[in-house]
């Protein structure tokens, strides 16, 4: 059972570093028909672009200052984090 876990969490921590590699590549000029930043995307943006929809029809971000800086990564982690936490208190009534 614990294996199950540890299997989902590398997946959950793979899943934040690749967004850690779009992040931190977003900010240098890399062509976008690079292959690599594609399969970042491709890997990120079904995940990301829900959360940026939401965050612009946000009225904190609709309108400010706060709207020309894309906060998706940000939330992205955190709910990543949510679902760690909930997953491992699943398993801890399962395993104790």
């Amino acid at each position: 059972m614990y294996s199950v876990f540890r299997a989902i969490n590398s997946v959950l921590f793979a899943f934040e570093m690749i967004l850690v590699a779009r992040a931190v590549l977003s900010w240098f000029p890399i062509s976008r028909n690079n292959k690599f930043i594609d399969l970042l995307h491709a890997i990120t943006e079904p995940v990301l672009s829900p959360i940026r929809n939401m965050l612009s029809r946000s009225s904190i971000f609709n309108n400010s200052m706060l709207s020309m800086m894309d906060f998706s990564p940000i939330v992205a982690f955190l709910l990543i984090e949510v679902i760690r936490n909930v997953v491992l208190s699943i398993f801890r009534i399962f395993i104790y």
